[in-house]
């Protein structure tokens, strides 16, 4: 099974994934972690491009879509080789980043084609100035006006493709209660 969490920058996605993975573990469930951007070519060039003072114009998203494409079906073996062994595989994001921050989605969908979809999708849903307020600086996508619009953008997905929205302000042990709960009922679990 391919499990992906996603949300805005800040909507705490990677504690929750660390928390999620060592539950699974705990349970005897084999993992694998994945994260987009990857440590790949490509990935390590998005993550330098993602530092560039013009990565949230247009021209700059396409170009970050086609890469995160090319990422992403690097990443499909290590997936599929995954499930094969009987492993549950948790990402840090998946396919429907790039629906929300590149935005123009028939092109999407085109040039991710060969990208795996998700089993589960969890959506931690944050309002942005809370999300602003937990994150590092990093990049230029930590802008409370683009992350309303990308907040806008991911709800309007989840309420087509069927997401589980969690509220991630909810607090750590809240939000992560809520996901075990979600995923065990995926996984047909008793928790």
């Amino acid at each position: 099974m391919y499990i992906c969490l996603e949300g805005i920058d800040g909507s705490g996605k990677s504690t929750q994934i660390e928390l999620l993975v060592k539950w699974l573990d705990d349970c005897g469930i084999d993992v694998l972690m994945v994260f987009e951007p990857t440590e790949s070519p490509a990935g390590k060039l998005i993550r330098e491009m993602l530092q560039n003072p013009n990565a949230t114009k247009n021209n700059f998203q396409n170009t970050l879509a086609l890469l995160f494409a090319a990422d992403r079906i690097i990443l499909m073996d290590e997936i599929e080789e995954a499930e094969k062994a009987g492993k549950i595989v948790i990402s840090d994001r998946c396919f429907y980043s790039s629906m929300v921050y590149q935005n123009d989605g028939d092109w999407i969908n085109k040039i991710n084609k060969f990208a795996k979809r998700p089993d589960l999708v969890l959506l931690l849903d944050i309002d942005p100035e809370t999300a602003i307020s937990r994150c590092e600086g990093k990049d230029n996508f930590e802008d409370i006006e683009f992350l309303i619009k990308i907040r806008k953008r991911y709800l309007e997905i989840a309420d087509k493709q069927d997401f589980m929205v969690v509220n991630a302000k909810n607090g750590l042990n809240k939000v992560h209660d809520d996901i075990k709960r979600v995923v065990a009922r995926k996984l047909g679990m008793c928790i």
